[in-house]
């Protein structure tokens, strides 16, 4: 190599181009090697990658190959996410068609992603939102329906006025549309369900086989779908014959109840609202709460006191008065809770701000009086005490003996449920799959024959008017029966863009025209091997697959339980914040608009300070987001690689520096400047130098198999210092090769740029990676520390498992070692075999 300087404007492009030409990255099925599929989680086409990607996009392409470079045939493919709100807020904001919009986003994004190498088989692309992908999933969906596993159903949903649709839970803040801010209504709407529940019992014990996802994510999953077993019972209301059904997980601490409380939708509490107006207000403004379980737990325990009481289900004598309470849903349980304020932190906040009594029926420790005094509610181990017959047992105990006493009493049953409910997947928006149904009036509701799948979008909607355009639609969705052929409608309900996510992966592995995938091919490659993503998608996305997964397999398509062996959950990136006050608020700056002093900043654009505020996840919003492409395009591909798996863990949060991307680059730098150095003409062994490469390459291959790049990183820093200072031979001549090969999966074009001017043949991607001499990675040398009067006075470096004999006679020849006993007799040699020679003078 004669250039001082590698450069990457050159080189990144023409490497890409080599790596496409030859085909380096696309997957065989046919191949005789083991299989390895690797896969991060597709993108949103948003417009632009961001650094979150990046870095997401890096640990799975120094995955993907590692893994082709020790032998694997690899699947790492790339598509998009491409269904969804975000479209059709940009065409109601700038006038344009959300397909036109998504697939201009995905070309830009799909050459940014090229910019960086990722080793993707784009052969496999997919998008989404295109009819050869959904006609498949209306196909699917169809034939999860003839299994019994779709339904149709009136439920009650969030319903926005102003924007017509429904909205998720999570889509309404503060009793608010999130996106036109308009007040939600209750509204019940015939939905489109998948049959999830069936598989709840599979989805919780699955949990258990999946050791290597993060234990985070397993307990989010299984509190999500939450396993409650406990008692179902009657508290009969006073002077009358009927009563109020309640579910319980907690029936040993019956005997610390204070009150009954009821959802505002519960069927008492809406006959009495129909007559008592105050009651009326009260479930209408909490209709107008959150409805998130976060929300719910954070939000003001209120309640509305009906002036009914009811017998406790032990003791009949003793009355409970019933509240109509803003924290209980219908949808969990039976719509109606006991409170055991002392255990129960909701219990506790609603007891306190309506002075009912708070009971302690669970010992805390040495703390056994009746009376519960603090706003912290006791939910730890303990023995029951203050409970009649209770008292002494254990928690388990007393939960069996309550259940078994109700039971043989008939007032109630031991039952489990569950916090999991079926998946609504319908949506009333334009840019989505269309559900594949037709409405009849003679036939009723009849799927789409598969002989006219896809039921494609219509291109001629408009978004002027709010509400869904397929439904306001002048042509598409008349439709004759394909019953009765008689007029007829179709659905114009969309599905649930996690319905999409649901499946791409069996579609990566398995692209047939004729059929959603193909099962043989499936069984060649799934399980994904590596699925990596943000834990933002821990519960929902990753739930509905694996549900998914299930419900295919339990109508005989794939023969597969879980879609992913492996999962890992990469930090964010990270960067400060720059901000100054001005008209009662904050107004943010980019990091290009700012210029760091020493410990302070300055606005380019007038000199003035700025506050640098907190180092936070980069969003648009605190405009702290550094563009990739400007990254790349100051320092290259490889060193912003470099970069993402650099320092931080990378399951952590990674801080975005200027410094640190400057160091990456220094270090492009100085490995170009030492792969120059190789000298084939170069003759002996450096032993020591040899122990050091085997032993990293050994490391590194183990290191990036645990998805600890940063471990990787350092030991090939180390390396890298081990070979600029060994003296020129055979074996730093083979370390420089060797380290070329090391550095491939994370700086690819750098490598490859190295390989030819080494005069390697072929692609670094598609070599081997380095073999390993096990005899190498044991040590053969120690060194031994010797001390005279216990104070170290000289080490020896030796053959290791030298005799104990041999050890003395090397100490005792030090020059050092005889300085130090100064002509003393030497009454005591001490010798530990392979660290230390003791000598007593």
């Amino acid at each position: 190599m004669t250039d001082q300087r590698f450069d990457p404007s050159s080189a990144d492009g023409r490497w890409q181009r080599a790596w496409e030409v030859a085909g380096s990255f696309r997957a065989d099925s046919d191949s005789n090697k083991p299989k390895s599929y690797v896969l991060e989680m597709f993108p949103y086409p948003s417009g632009r990658i961001h650094i979150g990607h990046v870095r997401n996009y890096t640990m799975g392409d120094v995955l993907a190959r590692f893994k082709k470079l020790t032998g694997h045939e690899v699947l790492h493919p790339m598509g998009w996410d491409a269904f969804g709100m975000p479209a059709e807020n940009a065409a109601m904001e700038k006038g344009v068609h959300p397909g036109g919009w998504t697939r201009a986003n995905i070309e830009h994004m799909k050459a940014q992603l090229k910019r960086l190498g990722f080793a993707l088989d784009w052969s496999r692309e997919l998008a989404t939102c295109e009819p050869e992908y959904y006609g498949h999933e209306q196909a699917l969906f169809l034939k999860l329906h003839e299994a019994g596993l779709v339904y149709r159903k009136e439920s009650e949903v969030n319903w926005d006025p102003v924007d017509m649709t429904v909205l998720a839970n999570e889509q309404v803040i503060d009793g608010k549309g999130w996106r036109s801010g308009a007040e939600i209504e209750k509204r019940k709407l015939s939905q489109w369900f998948l049959r999830i529940t069936q598989f709840a019992d599979e989805l919780l014990e699955g949990l258990s086989s999946l050791d290597t996802w993060p234990d985070k994510v397993r307990l989010m999953q299984e509190n999500w779908i939450g396993k409650s077993k406990g008692l179902r019972c009657t508290f009969r209301l006073v002077d009358s014959d009927s009563g109020i059904e309640v579910f319980t997980t907690r029936p040993d601490t019956m005997f610390g109840a204070s009150f009954v409380a009821i959802a505002p939708d519960h069927p008492l509490a809406q006959r009495m609202a129909a007559t008592v107006p105050d009651l009326a207000a009260f479930v209408a403004e909490c209709k107008k709460g959150g409805t998130t379980a976060a929300e719910i737990e954070t939000q003001e325990k209120r309640g509305f006191n009906t002036g009914l009481s009811v017998s406790h289900p032990l003791e009949s004598h003793w009355h409970l008065p019933v509240y109509v309470a803003n924290f209980v849903l219908m949808d969990y349980g039976t719509g109606a809770i006991f409170g055991c304020p002392a255990h129960d932190q909701r219990d506790l906040d609603f007891a306190r701000k309506y002075g009912l009594p708070v009971h302690r029926v669970v010992a805390d420790g040495d703390e056994t009086g009746e009376v519960f005094r603090g706003d912290e509610a006791y939910t730890g181990p303990g023995h029951i005490v203050n409970s009649r017959w209770l008292d002494g047992m254990t928690v388990d105990e007393a939960k069996a003996a309550v259940i078994a006493r109700a039971e043989h009493e008939g007032w109630g049953k031991g039952e489990t449920q569950w916090r999991l409910r079926d998946w609504g997947v319908s949506r009333q928006r334009y840019w989505g799959t269309p559900i594949p149904f037709i409405h009849c009036a003679a036939c009723g509701i009849v799927p789409v024959p598969e002989s006219q799948l896809p039921v494609v979008l219509p291109e001629d909607v408009d978004f002027k008017t709010p509400g869904n355009p397929l439904e306001r639609h002048p042509t598409w969705k008349q439709v004759d029966c394909p019953g009765c052929g008689g007029s007829a409608q179709r659905e114009t309900d969309t599905l649930d863009t996690f319905v999409d996510s649901s499946w791409y992966f069996l579609r990566f592995a398995s692209q047939p025209t004729d059929k959603p995938f193909d099962r043989d091919e499936v069984a060649k490659w799934l399980p994904v091997e590596q699925y990596i993503g943000g834990v933002e998608h821990a519960i929902l996305h990753l739930l509905y697959a694996r549900f998914w997964t299930r419900a295919l397999r339990h109508i005989g398509l794939i023969d597969l339980d879980e879609p992913f062996a492996s999962l890992f959950t990469q930090g964010m990136v990270t960067h400060e914040t720059y901000s100054r006050p001005q008209g009662g608020r904050d107004i943010w700056f980019g990091p290009e608009e700012v210029e760091r002093t020493g410990h302070g900043a300055t606005l380019r654009a007038d000199g003035g300070p700025v506050t640098i505020g907190k180092v936070v996840k980069m969003s648009k919003s605190k405009k702290n987001v550094v563009d990739p492409d400007t990254i790349v395009d100051r320092f290259g591909a490889d060193a912003v690689r470099w970069f993402m798996l650099s320092d931080s863990p990378p399951e952590r949060d990674l801080p975005w520096s200027e410094s640190g991307i400057e160091g990456c680059w220094r270090f492009v730098q100085r490995l170009w400047r030492l792969f120059a150095e190789h000298d084939t003409a170069a003759t002996g062994e450096d032993k020591a130098l040899d122990r050091k490469l085997h032993q990293t390459v050994d490391a590194v291959a183990r290191d990036i198999e645990a998805l600890a790049f940063n471990k990787a990183v350092a030991r090939i820093y180390e390396l890298t210092s081990a070979i600029e200072k060994a003296p020129p031979s055979a074996s730093r001549s083979g370390a420089i090769r060797t380290l070329v090969q090391l550095v491939a999966p994370m700086m690819p074009h750098l490598a490859e740029e190295a390989w030819t001017n080494l005069g390697q043949q072929g692609l670094v991607a598609e070599s081997d990676w380095p073999t390993v001499d096990p005899a190498l990675l044991v040590e053969d040398e120690v060194t031994i520390a010797v001390q005279v009067k216990g104070k170290l006075r000289d080490t020896l470096t030796v053959a290791k498992g030298l005799s104990n004999t041999e050890l003395e006679a090397l100490a005792l020849a030090s020059d050092k070692v005889q300085r130090a006993i100064d002509g003393a007799e030497v009454r005591k040699v001490i010798v530990v075999p392979d660290r230390l020679v003791n000598i007593v003078a």
